[in-house]
Order: C-alpha cells, then structure tokens, then sequence
C-alpha cells in the first residue's frame, strides 16, 4: 500500500479537518445480522481447519455473489447462539439447586423467627425471675426482722 505524505502546516494556523457530509457516507450499511457462509463439506480441506479460509469463494468477504454457490444459505446468528447456548447449559441442575436455595431460605428464615420467639419468651420468663426472688429477698427481710424482734424479746 503507497504511503502518502502530508505537508505539515505551519504551527500558528489551525488545522481545518473536512466533516463527513451525509453525501460521503455509503448508501448500505451493511447488515450483521445474517451472514453467508454454509458449513464446510466433509471431504473439503476447509472442514479441517476452524478458521474459513479468505481466499474461497464461500467466504462471506469474497468478491463472489451472496448465493452464488447451491449450498449456501442465509444463517440467523442469534438463532444459531441461541440454539448452541440452550445445548450447552442443562437447566435441570440450576432448577433444583434454586428450589434448594429457596427451601433453605425458607427452612433458615423459620428457625430465625422460631429463635426470636423463643428469645422473647426467655426474656418474659427472666422478668417473673426477677420478680419472684425480688417478693423473695423482701420476704426473707421480713423474716430475719421479725427473728430478731422475736430473739430481743426472749432476751
């Protein structure tokens, strides 16, 4: 390829660089979506190889027509994805291990409610402790009170 050279301008000036004007851009974009490329034959040298080759006649890039050769046709690449992709991954084993996610979720979520009641009802019952052996330090005061009253007067 020629290299072209390009005068250099002089430092003080600015440079004016040509916008793309509509009447620049080409008429077809090209389309992605499809490409023109069929499987290699089985007892062709390009089956061997996973990389097609530039110079065939079958290769999307080719100076040759769209369909030009008998055998190929049009392939939709996200149907081809699609369908390789749902081959390649079993959902069965990701199905079950999210309904086992959910039941121990479930399970986990249970055993946390069951040890909040269960922390409430200690608490409850660690209250009446208190109060049970507070009326109890009250009654054993009385009792030594009235011991000594009754030890006094039998002095």
């Amino acid at each position: 390829m020629p290299s072209t050279m390009y005068a250099r301008s002089p430092p003080a000036l600015p440079l004016s660089v040509p916008g793309k004007s509509p009447q620049n851009l080409p008429m077809h974009q090209p389309s992605y979506s499809r490409v023109a490329v069929s499987p290699p034959q089985a007892g062709s040298s390009a089956a061997s190889s996973a990389v097609p080759s530039l110079t065939s006649g079958s290769y999307a890039g080719s100076s040759a027509g769209d369909d030009s050769n008998g055998g190929t046709s049009g392939v939709d690449l996200v149907e081809l994805m699609n369908d390789r992709l749902s081959n390649a991954v079993d959902p069965l084993p990701l199905d079950r291990s999210l309904a086992r996610q959910a039941q121990t979720s479930g399970a986990l979520n249970a055993k946390q409610q069951e040890l909040l009641e269960l922390q409430a009802l200690a608490q409850r019952r660690l209250k009446g402790a208190r109060s049970n052996f507070a009326d109890g330090m009250k009654a054993a005061k009385e009792v030594k009170k009235d011991l000594d009253w009754t030890q006094k007067r039998v002095s």
